[in-house]
């Protein structure tokens, strides 16, 4: 692992969970300290006490915008600067989120509560961090959107349409303050599992399969090395992007796992 992130400091919000724990690990690893921010204290801090000395576990709240404010404030004063924001948290209450169906059906609070944790939250977070990479010359933010943003599916149209919001806000916040040194770019993930979550929904694994160009499902490192590389000085060039990391789920045509299924014989090829 090289150093790329060596003497950056790093917040990773929904820490916890398995893709911001894979990238607060990543990110250390390339020598960054790290916050691992987290709604689950205790999750944050399983992943802190793992990574060791260089990361910091601290309570987080999406929802709240006094826990957003004390968040970037609780950073500077541990470490004295912020150089990379990942806004990864999301609503991940399943109780919540199988209220989110369609624009019928779905209640005005959870729409509300899921624009508020997915998208109010990132707003506020680079509201507050951005003054402080001006203040040292810059800085990178990395939003976790989805490929739900991007095409839209059978349910869950809040979840659906913060996600497309992110993708926006991204473009945003690139182009206001690209030129001072504020890159803002964004990882849209497809269907990321650990090896236990692809057991236990396996049977929506396979039918993603089909459609993937990749030999294997996506794991949370997949994210966590792409949001390691937008941090770095090596992705200095790329500012405003959304980028799909999703084993080229959507990429092709609705049709072409059909195709792909085919014989080479049966379609004439």
């Amino acid at each position: 692992m090289n150093n790329r992130l060596e003497g950056l400091v790093a917040i990773i919000t929904g820490g916890g969970g398995r893709i911001g724990a894979a990238t607060a690990q990543r990110m250390a690893a390339e020598g960054a300290r790290v916050v691992v921010a987290d709604l689950f204290k205790e999750a944050a801090v399983k992943v802190a006490t793992a990574i060791g000395d260089n990361a910091l576990p601290l309570h987080f709240d999406a929802s709240s915008p006094e826990s957003i404010e004390a968040l970037i404030a609780d950073t500077v004063d541990a470490f004295g600067r912020i150089d990379i924001l990942h806004n990864n948290a999301a609503l991940t209450d399943l109780d919540q989120l199988n209220l989110d169906t369609t624009v019928i059906d779905t209640p005005i609070d959870i729409w509300d509560n899921t624009l508020a944790t997915n998208v109010r939250s990132f707003y506020l977070a680079a509201k507050h961090a951005i003054p402080h990479m001006l203040s040292q010359g810059g800085g990178s933010i990395i939003n976790t959107a989805s490929g739900a943003g991007i095409m839209a599916e059978n349910s869950r149209i809040a979840y659906g349409v913060s996600k497309g919001a992110v993708i926006t806000l991204t473009k945003y916040i690139a182009t206001h303050h690209g030129r001072q040194g504020v890159r803002c770019n964004a990882i849209a993930p497809g269907l990321i599992v650990n090896e236990e979550l692809e057991q236990k929904i396996s049977d929506f694994v396979k039918i993603t399969k089909r459609h993937l160009l990749a030999k294997r499902s996506g794991r949370p490192e997949d994210i966590a090395a792409l949001a390691a590389f937008l941090a770095s000085s090596d992705a200095e060039f790329i500012n405003g992007q959304t980028i799909c990391c999703d084993g080229g789920l959507l990429v092709h045509t609705p049709a072409m796992a059909d195709v792909l299924d085919m014989s080479d014989e049966s379609w004439g090829r």
